[in-house]
C-alpha cells in the first residue's frame, strides 16, 4: 500500500515537472519573437488579477529567463596589414652629368688633285625654290693673265639634276713664245627615275694652245709662231648607271661606258672606248664576292700616212671578300689580255682594326695597269712629240702600313711599298732642238715608295693636309736613270675660314728636280723646287665676292721639264657673283 502510493506521487512530479518545462520553453520562443520586433521591450509580468502568491506557487518550480539584446549585429573586415617603407628619399643631385662623345674624323685624302667639289642646293618643301650653285668667276693678272669661270645647276636634285661648267684662261710671258690658252665646257647630270636607280652622264670639251719655247741660247734661232704651235683637243662622254642599295638579291652594280676623241695640230688622232662593269653580291654580312670586267680600246693613228696603232687591255676582276667590324680580308686574282699578252695579277689585301677606329693596320699583294695614250701622256708632258708606240705600265705592288685618326680632328696614313714596274713611260729631249721630248720605254725596273699623309680638319672652317711621296728606282734594264720622273714630292694644302665673310687658303709644293737626258746625249739633274700660292676670298655684299690669287709667291723660275722655265710670280684678282638664291 506504501509502496502504491509512493509511485503514484512520484508520477504525479514527474508529469508537473514536464509540463512546466513545456511552458517555459513557450514562453521563451513568444519572448525572442517580441525581441525582434521591439528590442527594447522588456519581458512579459504576471497578470495583476490573479493571486500570486496561491495560484504561482505551484507552477513556479524553475525561475524565468530573460534575454536582453543591448546592440544589433554589425559585420566588419579586419584592419588590412600595411607595408611600411623605410628607405630614405635621395640627395639633390643639382650637377650635370658630363657626356663624352668620340666620334672619328672621316677625311678622304687623294694622291691626285680633285677636281673642285660644288655643293648642290636644298630643294625644301614649299613654293620657292632654293639653290645657290650658279657663280660667274672673272679676273684678270699680270703676264696678260684673263681669267674667266662660269657654274650654272638646272633642275631638281631629287629628280634630274643637270651641271653647266666652263673656264678659260690664257697666259704670256716674258721669254719668246712664252705663251699659252686653256679653254674648257662640261656637262654633267644626274637622273634618278625612282629610289634606287640612279643614271649619270658626262659632255665634256677642252682645247689647249701653247708653244714650244724651251730653247737653249744655241738654238735660239728664228722660228715661225706656227711652226711651234702645239694644240691638243680633246672630247669626251661617259654613262652610267648604278643602284643606291642593294637589291633584293644582295646584288649591287655600276656600269659605265665611255668615249674619246683626242687629236692635235698635226693630224694626229686617237679613239678610245671603255666598258667597265663592277658588280658586288652579298651572301651574307661577312661574306661578299666581287667581280669587274673591264675592256680598254684605243686606236692611234700618228698622221695619214702612218700606220695605224692599236692598244688594248681587257681583264676580269673575281674577289672573294670577308668583312668583319675588326677585319677585312679580300682574296683574287686578275687575268688580264695585254695587246694579246697573257698575265695573271694577285689582289690580296688585308685590313685589321686595332684600336676601335682609331688605329688599322694594313697590309697586300696587288696588280694594276696604267694605260698609256696619247692623251694621257700629254696631260704628263705636254711637251711631247707625237709618240710611235703605245704600251701600258704593268705595276706588281706589295705594301704594308697603316691608318687612323688621333682626338676628333687629326687623321694620318702611311704606307711604305715594294713595286716591279714593267713597260714604263719615260722622257728624253729631242736630239734636234731639245725643245721637244721623245717617250722611250723602260721594260723592267723596280721602286722604293714611302708614302705618308696627314691631316688636321674643323668642321668646314679649318683644313690643313700635307702629303710626302719618295720614289727610289733601281734596276733599270734599257735606261741609265728614271727619266722625267719625281724621285720626291711634298705637298701641302691650308683652307681657312677665319670669319664668316673672309677665307684664306694656301697650297705648297716641293720637289728634288728628276733626271733628265738632253739633245746632246748627256744625263743631268733639275734643282729642287719649291711653289708657294697663296689666296684669299672676302664677301663685300650678298651676292658679291671679291677674291686673290699669288701664284708662285717666292718667284722661282724652276723647271719641271729640261729646257722648260716656268713664269715667275703670278698676281690675279677679281670678282664672284653668285646668283639663284634670295638675298640674306
Amino acid at each position: 500500500m506504501k509502496k502504491s502510493i509512493f509511485i503514484l506521487v512520484l508520477l504525479c512530479a514527474t508529469t508537473a515537472v514536464w509540463a512546466q518545462r513545456k511552458q517555459t520553453h513557450r514562453k521563451t520562443a513568444a519572448k525572442q519573437q517580441t525581441q525582434k520586433k521591439a528590442p527594447a521591450k522588456s519581458t512579459a509580468k504576471p497578470a495583476a488579477n490573479k493571486p500570486a502568491a496561491k495560484e504561482a506557487a505551484p507552477d513556479d518550480v524553475t525561475q524565468s529567463k530573460t534575454v536582453t539584446i543591448t546592440s544589433s549585429f554589425k559585420p566588419s573586415l579586419r584592419n588590412a596589414s600595411k607595408i611600411n617603407f623605410s628607405a630614405a628619399t635621395p640627395v639633390n643631385d643639382l650637377e650635370l652629368p658630363k657626356l663624352q662623345y668620340r666620334v672619328p674624323a672621316q677625311n678622304l685624302f687623294f694622291t691626285y688633285q680633285p677636281a673642285t667639289l660644288k655643293p648642290l642646293a636644298l630643294n625644301p618643301d614649299s613654293a620657292l625654290r632654293w639653290d645657290n650653285s650658279s657663280y660667274v668667276k672673272l679676273g684678270f693678272g699680270n703676264y696678260t693673265t684673263p681669267f674667266a669661270q662660269v657654274g650654272l645647276s638646272f633642275g631638281d636634285p631629287s629628280k634630274a639634276l643637270v651641271n653647266v661648267n666652263a673656264d678659260h684662261i690664257s697666259s704670256k710671258g716674258s721669254l719668246p713664245f712664252q705663251e699659252y690658252r686653256k679653254t674648257g665646257a662640261s656637262v654633267s647630270g644626274i637622273f634618278t627615275p625612282n629610289d634606287n636607280v640612279e643614271w649619270n652622264g658626262t659632255v665634256f670639251f677642252r682645247n689647249t694652245n701653247q708653244y714650244r719655247y724651251g730653247f737653249t741660247p744655241d738654238t735660239l734661232k728664228s722660228y715661225s709662231k706656227d711652226s711651234l704651235k702645239q694644240q691638243y683637243t680633246n672630247f669626251g662622254i661617259k654613262v652610267g648607271l648604278r643602284n643606291k642599295q642593294e637589291n633584293e638579291y644582295g646584288i649591287d652594280y655600276n656600269p659605265t661606258i665611255a668615249a674619246n676623241a683626242f687629236s692635235d695640230n698635226n693630224h694626229a688622232r686617237e679613239a678610245s672606248f671603255v666598258l667597265d662593269a663592277p658588280l658586288s653580291k652579298s651572301f651574307s654580312k661577312v661574306f661578299a664576292f666581287n667581280l669587274g670586267v673591264r675592256a680598254d680600246i684605243t686606236s692611234y693613228k700618228r698622221d695619214s700616212v702612218a700606220k695605224n696603232i692599236s692598244n688594248n687591255l681587257f681583264y676580269v676582276t673575281p674577289a672573294l671578300q670577308f668583312k668583319t667590324p675588326d677585319f677585312k680580308l679580300v682574296a683574287g686574282v686578275t687575268p688580264s689580255w695585254d695587246n694579246g699578252a697573257f698575265h695573271l695579277l694577285p689582289n690580296f689585301t688585308a685590313d685589321a682594326r686595332i684600336v676601335e677606329e682609331r688605329f688599322v693596320l694594313q697590309a697586300g699583294w696587288v696588280g694594276s695597269y696604267n694605260k698609256n695614250t696619247y692623251q694621257s701622256l700629254s696631260t704628263t708632258n705636254p711637251w711631247l712629240l707625237q709618240p710611235t708606240f703605245l704600251t701600258n705600265t704593268r705595276l706588281g705592288e706589295e705594301y704594308a702600313g697603316f691608318k687612323g685618326s688621333a682626338g676628333a680632328h687629326f687623321t694620318y696614313n702611311a704606307r711604305v711599298s715594294y713595286l716591279q714596274i714593267r713597260n714604263q713611260a719615260l722622257f728624253v729631249n729631242d736630239t734636234l732642238l731639245g725643245n721637244s721630248f721623245n717617250v722611250v720605254n723602260e721594260n723592267s725596273m723596280n721602286d722604293l715608295r714611302l708614302h705618308a699623309e696627314i691631316g688636321y680638319t674643323v668642321q668646314e672652317k679649318f683644313s690643313l693636309l700635307g702629303g710626302f711621296s719618295y720614289n727610289q728606282y733601281t734596276n733599270l734594264k734599257d735606261n741609265q736613270k728614271a727619266w722625267g720622273l719625281l724621285p720626291l714630292e711634298i705637298n701641302g694644302s691650308l683652307r681657312w675660314q677665319v670669319v664668316k665673310d673672309f677665307t684664306f687658303k694656301s697650297d705648297v709644293f716641293f720637289w728634288d728636280g728628276p733626271r733628265y737626258y738632253n739633245k746632246s746625249f748627256g744625263a743631268g739633274k733639275q734643282d729642287p723646287a719649291v711653289d708657294l700660292n697663296l689666296g684669299a676670298e672676302f664677301t663685300v655684299l650678298p651676292r658679291l665676292n671679291i677674291w686673290l690669287q699669288v701664284n708662285n709667291l717666292f718667284n722661282n723660275k724652276y723647271e719641271r721639264w729640261h729646257q722648260y722655265q716656268v713664269l715667275g710670280t703670278n698676281v690675279l684678282g677679281g670678282v664672284v657673283y653668285s646668283f639663284g638664291q634670295t638675298a640674306k
